[in-house]
């Protein structure tokens, strides 16, 4: 898990409107946070969590939020349960899995996570790495199986990448591990390197029980099954009621870190206009407003504050290049040009009083000082994306639609949920890609399939995109490593590239680096595109503390699950 918006070390993948455990309703704080920032702001104008000492909170009481899609793969670490959802539900009962050996600042500096990893340490001779990590003598899971050198051990071999048959999202640093065995106990991990590793927090960020080690279990075994046995965090899972969707947490009397102010978490899987109307009815306790309809419809609600902030997001143009038409770079290309990315900003951001530049990088935020606008596609408009497909062989049939050897430029844009300025984002889109001479429909598909449809790549288009860290490092194979991506694109050069990524210890040249094979990727293969990165605008129940939005922190906007609470009264 990556700057906290990660696990195992990948990004999460993420709808266009999601509603991941988030908060929302009344007077607005964090008003500064209404565009997006440049490098060298200040970061704090884009958190707004009511920070309280823990100490001053009420012991005990409920926290109840929504989720887009509950289950049904319960696997962070495999393609079809990598979603922001499926994170945020994880975090509170399962830091084993999502944090791991690293804690994360707001603004993504990584420190070890002394619940579970007391010191990390690292050395460098002769090319190659030594990294020993001393785990915390307390850390077990929730089964009773300590935490110690064979849970690293595990957790290397699901991740490198050698077995083909374990689904996982990439196998980023992992596959430059040589070995991970004990020191002087079991309790001391010795882990060593056929290159250096940069940065250290690429490593060990999500932890695999030691039960999870075959390609079945990996990838099945968590499908309607959370196991909770398998976990270690400062709840258990209580009650997991799958025809509701509703999964409830109870204090882990077996967590041997700070015990959490809270007594019961509540996650309900609900669609926009659902979790807009609970919220409303005092069901639940947060919610996003990230477009101008739910804005519109929670303003005012009782007992309610707004809290602005950042959304840890990038994407727009999710491309499935694995599904014909979009296998042919052409008709990629075309959609990259037909796009009006101001336009289609125009119509999501309406209304919200947020601002931003066109971002042009899946990896890192324009307020990164590493930034840089890797956009593949300086001439665009509907007659030069017409232009890329006639160069490509491309001529219009009868119908005005551009074909090639009979077969037309014809696919749909999948989008997902209910929400109104969602839905009319993609229609622009439609209509934008439609003018290109594309012939263009729209998948509506419900929030709760959102998982399943990316997991199984059962799209052409989709209007989403996936959570940003502060490094690059780890996206940049996930994206664009020819032997990791989804889309399968990229070549040896490029590969190499990114291979060599990880050695270099300098965070500026390495991000730098990383920033030159996005820019490269791109102009090539036109697999993901940015059309924006947009606000997190929570309404949140008022006298709720240490919740909201976070930046690196917690995607999940819950920076300590130990900590939030309510004030007393």
């Amino acid at each position: 898990m990556k700057n906290l918006t990660k696990i195992g070390g990948v990004t999460a993948v993420v709808a266009a409107l999601a509603l991941t455990a988030c908060g929302g309703g009344g007077a607005a704080q964090g008003p500064e946070a209404a565009k997006g920032q440049d490098a060298g702001s200040d970061l704090a104008k884009l958190v707004s969590i009511n920070a309280k000492d823990a100490k001053d909170l009420q012991p005990g009481g409920t926290v109840t939020l929504p989720l887009g899609n509950i289950g049904p793969d319960f696997n962070g670490f495999s393609n079809n349960g990598n979603s922001a959802d499926n994170t945020a539900l994880h975090r509170p009962i399962d830091q084993a899995g999502t944090w791991g050996c690293w804690n994360f600042d707001f603004d993504g500096t990584a420190t070890p996570n002394k619940d579970f990893c007391e010191d990390v340490k690292s050395e460098v001779m002769d090319g190659k790495q030594t990294i020993t990590i001393k785990v915390n003598e307390k850390a077990s899971y929730n089964d009773g199986t300590p935490i110690d050198v064979k849970a690293f051990e595990n957790t290397w071999n699901m991740l490198k990448g050698e077995n083909k048959d374990i689904d996982i999202v990439s196998s980023g640093a992992y596959e430059f591990v040589e070995s991970v065995k004990a020191g002087s106990s079991d309790k001391e991990v010795v882990v060593t390197t056929t290159q250096p590793i940069y940065p250290l927090d690429a490593l060990f960020t999500g932890l695999i029980h030691p039960a999870v080690n075959t390609p079945e279990i990996f990838n099945e075994g968590f499908t309607g099954d959370l196991h909770p046995e398998w976990m270690a965090g400062p709840f258990k899972l209580d009650q997991y009621d799958s025809a509701a969707k509703t999964v409830t947490l109870a204090q882990n009397d077996k967590w041997w870190g700070t015990k959490p102010v809270l007594e019961k978490v509540v996650f309900r899987q609900l669609e926009s206009s659902a979790a807009i109307a609970a919220f409303k009815n005092g069901e639940i306790d947060g919610v996003s407003a990230n477009t101008i309809t739910p804005y519109k419809q929670l303003d005012g609600s009782k007992d309610s504050e707004i809290r602005r902030g950042q959304r840890l997001f990038a994407g727009g143009l999710n491309l499935n290049a694995q599904k014909a038409p979009m296998t042919d770079v052409a008709i990629r290309k075309a959609i990259f040009t037909a796009v009006d990315r101001e336009a289609l900003r125009k119509v999501r951001f309406n209304g919200l009083n947020w601002e931003e530049t066109s971002s042009g990088s899946m990896m890192l935020l324009p307020f990164s000082k590493y930034y840089q606008d890797n956009y593949p596609v300086k001439e665009t408009g509907a007659e030069a994306a017409k232009k890329v497909l006639t160069d490509a062989g491309y001529t219009a049939n009868a119908a005005g639609i551009m074909e090639k050897d009979g077969v037309p430029a014809a696919f749909k844009i999948s989008n997902f949920g209910d929400d109104p300025t969602t839905l009319a984002f993609a229609q622009t889109l439609q209509n934008q890609l439609k003018a290109g001479g594309m012939d263009v429909g729209i998948d509506q598909r419900a929030s709760a399939d959102f998982g399943k449809v990316l997991g199984s790549r059962d799209f052409f288009m989709s209007v989403s995109g996936y959570t940003v860290g502060a490094d690059a490092t780890d996206a940049v194979k996930q994206f664009y490593d020819s032997k990791t991506n989804e889309n399968e694109l990229g070549d040896a050069e490029l590969d190499a590239e990114i291979k060599k990524l990880s050695t270099i210890a300098d965070n500026d040249e390495r991000n730098k680096a990383a920033m030159a094979v996005e820019k490269k990727h791109m102009e090539k293969y036109f697999s993901m595109g940015v059309v924006m990165n947009g606000p997190q605008i929570s309404f949140v129940r008022t006298g709720l503390a240490n919740y909201g939005p976070s930046l690196f922190k917690s995607l999940s906007q819950v920076p300590d699950w130990t900590t939030i609470g309510w004030e007393k009264k």
